[in-house]
């Protein structure tokens, strides 16, 4: 070896350890790049070496230049690769290139090699952990080649370049973990913290702007009219809240068509309202991926880019990291809306069957359905209906916006496309989302009203139908389970039908049952009066008559009629005690101010004497003429009373009667008689009530309905 040869390889080797030394000590990629052009420049003595990095198949970057001449190649330029040139080779090939003669070659950089005087070049492949990253080149402009070991002496630099951008890389790709985990961190801590889906939305999109873009990043919720509304922008190009159609080509719409995460390299040559917009501000490119909730489609989140670049391959994958936790979010947040909701379903459908239980009348019954299904579902108008022999409906209930155009009582001929003639003609829900294909008439109303949707359900009393209930929205459809969920309602609403009807049945046969024992006292009063009275009173003169004749002639004879006319005086006065306890005349004849008055004038304590009525139904009259005289009965036996008071009126289309005294008090309600009593005022849907305490005396009261 000469010692020109061994001058060669000592200023290489001495190069070597210039780049070796620089990547030990860690210098920044740029930094390193051009130490090695320049080390490459002085070994080889040429005047032109370059470092470029492939951008994708059509251009690639200076990232390093040395030339004796200054700038020819400044870093950061962006070359074409069109034409012939050694670059394009060694992306074509993924092998070393040379060219040794530019003459006629066509593209950018052949024309621009030729204006610098170069001749012949040299392109190596720069192969980064099996890829190929990018290449050096080096140029000469002497008239013979460049020597033959040039590739060879190339692939030592081109190493040690390797080696420092596969560290560089595994640095930035730690840190972009780091700085991806900690995003991602941040964003579940949100979840964790159950933070409103808005604040949520907006992180996720300030977060993912932050880690790929540099253009926005945008979420959107799908929308079942085939539109996305944008619900978080890292940006205010666009504004949150806004629709766009999922026309033209658009992330957007791939994501919705496919499911799976998308990509746009170019947005000019996209059409439709989002890529216009997205062209209109600058963006060149984007990656979106979608979001699924309970493995359902639910948005989608984009993130587009300014720079010609196109966004990194794994910007997909890294988008769907994100995705999963705002789908987490909304399963979160969508299960405790759940619960929420069927507790606040349970809790109505409580509040109506306490009322159910209760007994309260019917049209507080259906007042109360129709309150709380506007308040469950967010119905701007609720209708209970009865179906009438006629075909017709009946307004038996209503809220909201219906409680003026469906007014209780309101009778409506059923058409067809009206929801409760669907239900109606066949016994089963019915919903109507589109009145297009309705009547003149009714899609005038329902467009004047605003009605979107309208849903009704059948209410089955006794396994027949019996009616219907409905609601309507002006806003989003119902959801797919409000029928089933307004079913749990009309059960109720049929149990409580069936339970009034119940009692207006057993209230009319009690009614029945007590006119036909009061018509029989009547009966039995009427034939002790007529038969048995007047028997005894008859007896009684012919007795007297005998007692008459008898005397003085036979006393002891005398004596006996004498005891028989007494005798029969007394069995007719115990008679026309029994007649009077079973329905006293004075009742009958006065009302019951007059039998109160009798009553009062009986018993051995002071009675206060207090009715101010007139003449009132004989079965009423006869129950409350019942219950003083049970009172006052109880007054004299147990009270050990100084005084009591009876008071019967009238008021709020009841009648009141008041028995009070100031006794011992502790008057039992299961005594032999109040219980009688009891089942008596049942008859007309009535209840006594006792109030009795221990030395405070006692008070019977009793509160008869007067109907029509």
């Amino acid at each position: 070896m000469d010692l020109g040869e061994l001058d060669r390889l000592a200023q290489e080797q001495a190069a070597l350890r210039a780049v070796a030394t620089a990547l030990a000590r860690g210098a920044p990629p740029d930094e390193l790049f051009a130490t090695v052009a320049e080390q490459v420049g002085r070994v080889l003595q040429v005047p032109l070496v370059s470092i470029v990095r492939y951008e994708g198949e059509h251009t690639a970057t200076e990232c390093a230049s040395f030339s004796e001449a200054g700038a020819v190649f400044p870093v950061g330029a962006r070359w074409s690769l069109d034409g012939t040139n050694v670059v394009r080779m060694v992306l074509d090939t993924g092998r070393a290139a040379r060219i040794d003669d530019y003459t006629g070659l066509e593209g950018v950089i052949a024309e621009t090699v030729r204006r610098q005087g170069i001749r012949s070049t040299v392109g190596i492949p720069i192969v980064v952990a099996g890829r190929l990253w990018g290449a050096m080149v080096a140029s000469s402009a002497a008239p013979e080649p460049l020597a033959e070991e040039t590739e060879e002496r190339l692939s030592d630099f081109t190493d040690l370049v390797a080696s420092a951008i596969a560290n560089t890389e595994a640095q930035e790709e730690v840190a972009r973990l780091a700085a991806e985990q900690a995003a991602l961190r941040r964003v579940a801590t949100l979840v964790a913290e159950r933070a409103a889906a808005p604040e949520l939305f907006e992180a996720v999109t300030r977060e993912v702007q932050g880690l790929l873009g540099s253009g926005a990043a945008t979420m959107g919720r799908y929308e079942p009219d085939d539109t996305v509304t944008v619900v978080a922008a890292s940006e205010d190009f666009i504004e949150v809240g806004s629709r766009w159609p999922l026309d033209g080509g658009s992330t957007s719409a791939t994501v919705k068509q496919t499911g799976r995460p998308a990509r746009i390299a170019n947005w000019a040559d996209e059409q439709g309202a989002i890529a216009d917009l997205a062209a209109g501000k600058g963006l060149l490119s984007s990656v979106a991926a979608p979001i699924l909730v309970d493995g359902l489609l639910w948005g989608v989140l984009n993130i587009s880019s300014k720079e010609p670049d196109p966004l990194p391959g794994d910007s997909e994958s890294r988008l769907v990291n994100f995705c999963e936790l705002v789908a987490t979010a909304l399963s979160n947040a969508q299960a405790r809306a759940e619960v929420e909701r069927l507790a606040e379903e349970q809790a109505a459908l409580r509040r109506v069957a306490t009322l159910v239980v209760r007994g309260v009348p019917a049209a507080e019954v259906f007042a109360a359905v129709a309150g709380e299904l506007e308040r469950l579902f967010d119905a701007q108008a609720t209708t209970i209906a009865r179906l009438e022999p006629d075909g017709t409906v009946i307004i038996v209930g209503s809220g909201g916006s219906a409680a003026d155009e469906m007014a209780v009582g309101r009778r409506l001929k059923l058409e067809s496309g009206i929801v409760l003639a669907e239900v109606m003609r066949t016994g089963r829900s019915a919903r109507v989302e589109d009145y297009s294909d309705t009547s003149e008439l009714l899609r005038r109303l329902t467009q004047s009203l605003g009605i979107r949707c309208s849903v009704a359900v059948p209410i089955i009393v006794e396994g027949s139908l019996w009616g219907a209930l409905g609601a309507t929205t002006q806003r989003e459809p119902f959801p797919a389970d409000v029928e089933q969920r307004m079913a749990g309602f009309t059960e109720l609403v049929g149990t409580a039908i069936s339970n009034i009807q119940a009692r207006s049945d057993l209230a009319a046969s009690r009614a029945r049952i007590g006119a036909a024992a009061d018509q029989e006292r009547r009966r039995v009063v009427r034939d002790l009066h007529d038969g048995a009275q007047q028997r005894l009173v008859q007896t009684i003169m012919t007795l007297k008559e005998v007692h008459q004749a008898l005397q003085p002639s036979d006393e002891p004879a005398s004596e006996l009629v004498s005891n028989a006319i007494e005798q029969a005086e007394s069995a007719n006065s115990e008679l026309r005690e029994l007649a009077h306890g079973l329905l006293p005349a004075i009742l009958r004849h006065g009302g019951l101010r007059a039998g109160v008055e009798v009553l009062a004038s009986r018993a051995s304590v002071p009675v206060d004497v207090d009715v101010s009525v007139d003449r009132l139904p004989a079965l009423v009259e006869a129950t409350a003429y019942f219950v003083v005289a049970e009172a006052l009965t109880n007054v004299v036996k147990h009270a050990r009373a100084t005084g009591a008071t009876a008071l019967a009126r009238v008021e709020d289309g009841c009648l009141q009667i008041r028995v009070r005294d100031d006794g011992v008090g502790g008057a039992r309600p299961d005594g032999s008689g109040l219980v009688g009593l009891a089942d008596r005022l049942a008859v007309l849907d009535s209840q006594l009530r006792v109030e009795s305490r221990a030395d405070g005396g006692t008070l019977i009261a009793a509160d008869i309905p007067l109907r029509d």
